[in-house]
């Protein structure tokens, strides 16, 4: 939409933040913001680093996360929200540091053991939503979730989820903060940066400095074409 304008401390109230960063100054030249009240998610102040006076923290976990949408939604009236953030990747042809658009997100935890199956909320005729989707806002790859409140790194639960569901990525947020947007009529868009492999866990296989750099590269690029 029309009416972008540079960054200005006088214009900082028309988007909220919710990270506590230690924020870096940015300049006119490089920081543009639309005169949409856009609301950012993320879970951890690391995760973001784009200049803002306003920051708070939703917290990692989809109940807080459930918790901290909610409210803000509640408190004022936001035109986007956008829920940003780092992910394990199930797929390898996703490198890390590659950024993508979830437009599909699944509680996929939620349900039931029956033996050796997973009864979903439908078949035990629950009305709970365990899945979400949006429509696509970015030029970002799309890319199929999961959120979760245990991130996969076994071998045998990896295969089991990836079976049933075939997610690309996994978060503990991105569904929950989909669906209170949902509940809310609120648009959202969830845009996630690969900083590991779903597999047994390896902090030294990760690469958090490039998935968040990448993160926030294209989080502003697409905020400066609202």
């Amino acid at each position: 939409m029309s009416g972008v304008k540079s960054f200005s401390s006088s214009n900082v109230n028309h988007i909220l933040l919710l990270s506590s960063a230690n924020i870096r100054p940015f300049t006119q030249r490089n920081w543009y913001l639309c005169t949409m009240n856009v609301l950012v998610v993320t879970a951890t102040k690391e995760e973001l680093s784009l200049a803002l006076d306003n920051h708070l923290v939703s917290g990692v976990g989809m109940v807080s996360t459930a918790i901290a949408v909610t409210n803000a939604l509640k408190s004022k009236r936001y035109d986007l929200v956008i829920n940003a953030g780092v992910a394990g990747s199930f797929n390898r042809s996703l490198e890390l540091g590659d950024v993508v658009e979830v437009n599909e997100d699944y509680l996929s935890e939620l349900g039931a053991q029956d033996g050796s199956r997973f009864l979903t909320p439908e078949e035990m005729n629950f009305e709970m939503k365990n899945r979400v989707q949006m429509p696509k806002r970015t030029q970002l790859k799309s890319a199929r979730g999961i959120t979760v409140n245990t991130v996969h790194g076994n071998e045998l639960s990896i295969m089991k989820i990836v079976h049933r569901l075939n997610p690309q990525v996994e978060s503990m947020e991105g569904a929950a903060c989909m669906l209170a947007c949902q509940e809310a009529n609120v648009p959202c868009v969830q845009i996630r940066s690969i900083s590991n492999y779903v597999e047994k866990r390896n902090k030294s296989k990760w690469d958090m400095t490039k998935a968040i750099t990448n993160l926030n590269k294209e989080l502003q690029n697409f905020i400066s074409t609202l």
